[in-house]
């Protein structure tokens, strides 16, 4: 079987169960030439258990129109925001603090992203995480 040849790679980021044509979904993938009702409503099913969350896809398409996504985690960012139940992150981080984490929900984030991380270890993940939450003006406690 030849290997099909790929005309557009696109990467974007998609709030769980809710992509649909319009922006940024619909502009990103219009050039490319796909069903984008087609991924919209494939997206949809596989992330509606995870409302709420947003998630970072590369979408592959290839010369005959057809299409491959691969869903990565959730940025750690989000996933600090929701451990430590705040909205949004500190506008001065080293000053105001907006929330607190404890290690082992800091632990359960890296687990969770160490798919996606370059860290050879589980304590080099949990370090980037906790670099996260304090660059947000979350403090890890624990």
């Amino acid at each position: 079987m030849a290997e099909k040849k790929v005309t557009h790679v696109v990467k974007l980021q998609i709030a769980a169960g809710k992509a649909n044509p319009a922006p940024p979904v619909g502009p990103a993938l219009g050039p490319t030439g796909i069903n984008i009702m087609q991924f919209c409503k494939d997206f949809n099913e596989k992330t509606a258990k995870d409302a709420g969350m947003t998630f970072p896809i590369i979408l592959t398409v290839y010369a005959d129109k057809t299409f491959e996504y691969v869903l990565k985690t959730p940025p750690a960012s989000v996933l600090v925001k929701k451990a430590a139940k705040v909205e949004t992150a500190s506008a001065k981080p080293h000053k105001d603090k907006v929330g607190k984490v404890t290690l082992a929900q800091v632990e359960e984030i890296a687990k969770l992203k160490m798919v996606d991380l370059n860290a050879s270890s589980l304590e080099s993940a949990v370090s980037m995480i906790k670099g996260t939450a304090r660059s947000m003006g979350i403090e890890v406690i624990g």
